[in-house]
């Protein structure tokens, strides 16, 4: 976190997102300022909250995308939620404390999948340890003389030392060969094999109940409730040692791995690096006028707030406080304004950031600059096929400028215009690359405007079809 300084989180935002350097500024600011606030005294620490982000623009200009992938640089537990699938308390559907629950489910995910790859290599060598035992088991101890014997006068039981050189050269024999049989698996001789495997079966552990605020998720882990009385069921699974060693490892894994510390690290993570972002705000904007569909979005609004504020929710992994996580939102307000919200949600979000909408210059950007560029993309996936696709700079100009023209014309929904333009332009090559492996074909200015001419000049067609 401390190389990540905001001008190094802007340039590697640069790297997915074309513009939108305010809104970029912004968030790597927000951002900068969790690190600074983790290295202040204590008692500041907890005075110190986060500046929440309200982002207005159209949609396609990249809202969502900033949020998201600032979640991925910092490693924080981020979820993308929308503001329209809550209700006020007392209707039917999810309450809104379970973002927060939604969001601690991500966060242990996240803390499981860092601490399964930390036991990795040492669940690999039990699996394989596993895999032996039922390939090549070892011998069991010989019992001791049983009374039975005793009585009969000893007959037949070997005077004490006899065949101990036996026994010894059998087992130095025995355990060579099963080194070279873990040799041959660990090198895939063998993956190809069918064995039987025992796996311990999962308990469903998660049950729906009704609760004061619609119906919501409990997970009663019974095994953990009833201790040691339950005993494991085990299932038997005839699979391919390759199979094998994934499916042992996994539950080697599991085993080493300590889910109480888990939860721990991960209601942590939440509290202090938890990234929320609140998309279709200004669906919910508006103020109460006691009838219709309005009369829950000012009581959706109202009960936000207190988690914006800073409140602690409940969750079955434990209490988790809201106070330091931070909230982006962002919303298009074609209809409504920043100021339809409730005063109090508003000073709840003190940084605000108009993104604009995308040009003809920006889609081209959008299109050849990007690590995962929408023309790259299109170029990879047919080339396997064997179909080799160039794309001249005219070709990108044309597809920016029609892009821009239907965006005019008709809903502009920013950069994925791009994405139903390039599936329209490249639809016949695509059907039919199977049949041209070997090819060689030139998107030109041409080339687009041939495929794409009828339809934009047909602007109810293109409603429907763009």
């Amino acid at each position: 976190m401390e190389e990540l300084t905001p001008r190094i989180i802007v340039e590697e935002l640069d790297k997915f997102i074309i513009g939108q350097q305010e809104a970029k500024r912004s968030v790597a600011i927000a951002l900068r300022n969790r690190y600074r606030r983790e290295r202040l005294p204590e008692d500041l620490r907890d005075e110190v909250i986060p500046k929440n982000i309200l982002m207005i623009g159209p949609t396609g200009v990249g809202k969502t995308e900033i949020a998201r992938r600032l979640a991925r640089l910092t490693q924080a537990p981020f979820i993308k939620i929308e503001a329209t699938k809550y209700t006020e308390v007392g209707y039917v559907g999810r309450d809104v404390e379970s973002m927060i629950r939604d969001l601690v489910e991500a966060s242990v995910r996240m803390v499981e999948r860092e601490r399964r790859l930390a036991v990795e290599e040492r669940a690999k060598e039990l699996a394989t340890e596993r895999i032996l035992n039922i390939m090549k088991p070892r011998f069991k101890k010989e019992q001791g003389t049983s009374p039975l014997s005793v009585l009969l006068g000893g007959m037949g039981i070997p005077s004490p030392g006899q065949n101990t050189h036996q026994a010894e050269d059998r087992g130095e024999e025995f355990e060579q060969e099963r080194g070279s049989l873990k040799d041959r698996l660990e090198s895939g001789e063998l993956d190809e094999v069918t064995i039987e495997i025992e796996i311990e079966e999962g308990i469903p552990s998660v049950i729906e109940v009704f609760s004061g605020s619609g119906m919501e998720e409990m997970g009663v882990n019974f095994q953990d409730i009833l201790g040691g009385l339950l005993p494991k069921r085990k299932k038997k699974r005839t699979v391919t040692v390759a199979d094998a060693k994934k499916i042992l490892a996994f539950e080697e894994a599991q085993r080493l791995i300590d889910m109480e510390e888990v939860k721990r690290e991960a209601i942590s993570k939440v509290e202090r690096h938890g990234i929320i972002f609140l998309d279709e705000l200004d669906k919910i904007a508006g103020r109460e006028k006691g009838y219709g569909p309005d009369v829950s979005r000012e009581g959706v609004q109202r009960d936000i707030l207190p988690i914006v504020e800073g409140s602690t929710v409940n969750t079955k992994y434990g209490p988790v406080k809201t106070d330091h996580i931070l909230f982006i939102a962002a919303g298009a307000f074609h209809v409504s304004k920043p100021s339809d919200l409730i005063p109090e949600l508003q000073g709840r979000f003190p940084i605000r950031v108009e993104l604009k909408s995308l040009t003809r210059e920006d889609f081209v950007k959008i299109l050849t600059e990007p690590r995962n560029a929408l023309v790259r993309q299109y170029r990879e996936l047919l080339l396997t096929e064997g179909v080799e696709v160039d794309f001249t700079n005219e070709g990108i100009d044309e597809i920016a400028r029609l892009s821009e023209q239907v965006n005019e014309q008709t809903e502009n929904i920013g950069a994925r215009r791009l994405h139903t333009i390039m599936e329209k332009l490249l639809e016949n090559l695509s059907f039919s690359a199977s049949e041209h492996g070997g090819d060689k074909i030139s998107i030109d200015g041409e080339y687009v405007r041939h495929e794409l001419q009828d339809i934009v000049k047909d602007k109810d067609l293109s409603r429907y079809i763009l």
